[in-house]
This record gives C-alpha cells, sequence and structure tokens, in this order.
C-alpha cells in the first residue's frame, strides 16, 4: 500500500531499541480516513476468504479491525488484556509476550463471541516477533472456529515472527514490510 509506505516516511519516527513509532495516524491519534482506506486494503487482500468474524487485541488492534469490519460487512471482537467485572467468566484465553512491556499477559475473548464454524481473520497494528498473532490464534483454536488469515498493518520484516508463523501454516498479509530502520532510514520490502 503505497499511501501508507509514504505515510510511514513523513510521519513515522525510529526510536532507540527498533521502535517504529507511527502513532500520529495509527495506535494514538487515528487518521480515520485513512484506516478506512486500510479497511479497504484488507477487505481486497482477505476478499477470497469467507470471513464471519474479526478478531484483534484491544487496545491497537480495535480501531483498524472496526474499520475493516464495516467493509467486510462482518462483527468484530476484541481480546481483553485485563480481567473485569464486565467481562463473563466464560473465555478463551491466549497469552502474550509483550516486548515493549517486558511482561506475559492473557488475552481473553467471551465464549459467547467466537464459536466453532466461524471463519476468523485476525487483524492488527504490528508484526514483529509474532507474540499478538500466535494468542490470538490460540483462542481462534480454543473456539474451534478456523483461522483463515492475519493481516497486519506493518510487518518489520527483519524480525523473525512472520517468518515463524509463516513456516506454522499461517496466512499473514502485511500492507508495509519494513526491511530496515537503521539510522532512521526507513526502507521497505
Amino acid at each position: 500500500m503505497d499511501a501508507l509506505k509514504r505515510k510511514i516516511r513523513e510521519e513515522g519516527r525510529v526510536l532507540l531499541g527498533g521502535i517504529l513509532k507511527v502513532d500520529s495516524f495509527l495506535n494514538h491519534q487515528l487518521d480515520a480516513a485513512f484506516l478506512s482506506a486500510v479497511g479497504v486494503a484488507f477487505q481486497e487482500l482477505f476478499q477470497d476468504k469467507k470471513v464471519t468474524k474479526i478478531l484483534t487485541a484491544e487496545v491497537s488492534g480495535i480501531a483498524i479491525a472496526v474499520l475493516a469490519g464495516l467493509h467486510f460487512g462482518v462483527p468484530v471482537v476484541f481480546a481483553k488484556k485485563t480481567q473485569s467485572l464486565n467481562l463473563d467468566p466464560d473465555t478463551y484465553e491466549g497469552e502474550v509476550y509483550s516486548y515493549t512491556k517486558k511482561q506475559h499477559y492473557k488475552i481473553r475473548v467471551s465464549k459467547r463471541y467466537l464459536e466453532e464454524g466461524d471463519q476468523v481473520l485476525i487483524l492488527d497494528d504490528f508484526l514483529a516477533n509474532g507474540e499478538a498473532l500466535k494468542g490470538l490464534r490460540q483462542i481462534v483454536d480454543a473456539a474451534k472456529a478456523t483461522l483463515v488469515g492475519a493481516g497486519v498493518v506493518i510487518e518489520k520484516g527483519f524480525q523473525d515472527g512472520g517468518k515463524k508463523l509463516r513456516e506454522e501454516g499461517m496466512d499473514i498479509r502485511a500492507l508495509a514490510t519494513v526491511t530496515s530502520m537503521e539510522k532512521g532510514d526507513i526502507k521497505f520490502l
């Protein structure tokens, strides 16, 4: 997606530790019109799949998934990171390790919203080490639903998460794949 690459080059910032900050449009301040175009791009990439639900993790994946859900015409379910009183006690769980927060946590989805027979598309903002996608896949598997694919807005191709998950058979499609960010110079596949 050329518009995404342009936006990353213009608005993205590379921080120490291999962090790409795109919080001006993707995961802090949201550019709704642009994210709608991202939703269209995902719908085009996965139009050959019979998607019945979109699954993402809170928080950064929600806006992306909701706008894509509009274009797919399907419900969006997001996995919650914290246990709360308003979350059904009967949930599917996955485990995620956050490299930016340096901690493990469980993500949960109420069993009311994912079921056997669902054709699930996972969407997220970033793919680096693949931890979020692994945890979301655990939830899909626990529900005995079918994972039809995973879409990410930005993949850090220089990290091995995408490679490992593809080797395990996950159909992952990225709108932009960053191959390097040395000295703040962002290069794409």
